[in-house]
C-alpha cells in the first residue's frame, strides 16, 4: 500500500495515476472535492494534514511507501501563518507518523524555494547565470519570502526524521508544468498566456514537466532503494518569462504578451497592490515577492537527479504542445476556448 498526501494538487493527481498503472493499491489524503478524473480505484480519505490521529491511521501497518505531496504554495501577506501550519507542522505530523512505523520509505516534496538565495551553493554559469545545487546552504541572515522560508523548515522536520532512523529523500521541484487546475499553483501561468494579456515581467523562469516529476519521484522511491538522506532538485531547464509566454501562447493559438514591464513600474505595481490588499482585505494580486520573481539569472542545477536515475527532461516544446491539448478540454467557457 502507497499513501499519497496532496492528491488532488497537479503532482499528486498524475502520481495517482502512475501508481495505479503500477498496480499498486493507493490510499490519499484529500481536504476538497474529489476529482471526477481523479485516477480511478484509489482509496480516499477525507481529512488534514494537521490531524495527527487520522494520519496515524492513514499510515498503516500494510503502507510501504509514503509521497507527502500536499502543500500550500502562496506569496500572499494573509498566508503567513497558514504556510506554516501546512508545508512546517504538516509535515512534522507526516514525519512522526511514518516514524511510527519502521521500514516505511518517505519521498517528501518540497521546491527550489528551499534552497534559499543564488549566494549560498551557487556556481558560475553561462551567459552570466548562477547554477543553484543540492549543495545549497540556507542564509539565516538573509530575507527570504515566507513561502520559501515554511518549505525549508518543513525539509529541516525531514531531516529530523532521517537523523531519528527514517528513510526519507526530498526533491526540489522549480515551476511545475502540466494540464492542471486554471485557478491552482503554475497552471496560472498558462491561463496568463491564454487570457491574451498584454504585459509581461522580465526575469527568469525554471521549470519541469509534471510528467518528469511524477517519473523521478517513481524512480527514486522504487527503483533506488539503497538511496536516502539525499535531496535532488528537478528542474528542466530556465528561459525568459517572456520567452515562455510567448511560446506558450503559440502553443495555444493565442496571441502573445507583447510589452515588458520595467523593474520600477513592478516596484510600484506591488505597493499599490499592498495598499488595496490592507485597506480591502482583498488578496493582493501581486506581492514584492513574485514582482521580483526571477530577476537574478539563476538556473537551478539537475545533474545530481540525471547521474541517479539517468531520467531526462522534456523539452519546453514538448511539456507546452502537451499542456495546450490537455487544457483545450479544460479551458473556461468565459475566457473562450483554445482554437483548434
Amino acid at each position: 500500500m502507497v499513501f499519497v498526501t496532496g492528491g488532488t494538487g497537479l503532482i499528486g493527481s498524475f502520481l495517482l495515476r502512475a501508481l495505479r498503472a503500477r498496480g499498486l493499491s493507493v490510499r490519499a489524503l484529500h481536504r476538497g472535492p474529489v476529482p471526477a478524473d481523479a485516477a480511478p480505484g484509489v482509496e480516499w480519505l477525507a481529512g488534514d494534514l494537521l490531524d495527527t490521529e487520522q494520519l496515524r491511521v492513514a499510515i498503516a501497518p500494510d503502507v510501504t511507501h509514503v509521497f507527502h505531496c500536499a502543500g500550500l504554495v502562496s506569496y500572499a501577506p494573509q498566508d503567513e501563518d497558514l504556510l506554516l501550519a501546512v508545508n512546517v507542522q504538516g509535515t512534522a505530523a507526516v514525519v512522526d507518523a511514518c516514524l511510527e512505523r519502521p521500514g516505511i520509505r518517505l519521498v517528501h516534496v518540497s521546491s527550489v524555494a528551499a534552497l534559499g538565495g543564488p549566494a549560498a551553493g551557487a556556481q558560475p554559469g553561462p551567459g552570466g547565470r548562477t547554477v543553484v545545487t543540492e549543495a545549497a546552504t540556507w542564509d539565516l541572515g538573509a530575507s527570504h519570502p515566507a513561502y520559501a522560508t515554511s518549505k525549508y523548515l518543513g525539509e529541516l522536520e525531514v531531516w529530523r526524521g532521517v537523523a531519528e532512523g527514517l528513510d526519507a529523500i526530498m526533491v526540489n521541484p522549480s515551476v511545475v508544468l502540466g494540464p492542471g487546475d486554471w485557478s491552482r499553483s503554475s497552471t496560472r501561468l498558462l491561463r496568463y498566456a491564454h487570457q491574451q494579456h498584454r504585459f509581461y515581467t522580465r526575469g527568469l523562469l525554471n521549470f519541469v514537466d509534471v510528467r518528469d516529476v511524477v517519473a523521478q519521484l517513481l524512480a527514486l522511491a522504487f527503483d533506488h532503494p539503497e538511496i536516502s538522506g539525499e535531496r535532488y532538485i528537478l528542474s528542466a531547464e530556465a528561459v525568459p518569462l517572456g520567452e515562455f509566454l510567448r511560446a506558450a501562447a503559440a502553443a495555444m493559438q493565442r496571441r502573445a504578451p507583447s510589452v515588458a514591464v520595467p523593474d520600477w513600474a513592478a516596484e510600484v505595481i506591488w505597493r499599490l497592490e499592498h495598499a488595496r490588499a490592507v485597506l480591502t482585505g482583498a488578496r493582493p494580486l501581486i506581492t514584492r515577492d513574485t514582482a521580483r520573481a526571477g530577476r537574478q539569472p539563476v538556473v537551478y542545477g539537475h545533474a545530481k537527479v540525471q547521474s541517479a536515475t539517468g531520467l531526462a527532461f522534456r523539452s519546453l516544446a514538448d511539456t507546452l504542445a502537451w499542456c495546450a491539448a490537455g487544457l483545450a478540454e479544460k479551458a473556461p467557457v468565459s475566457e473562450g476556448a483554445i482554437a483548434s
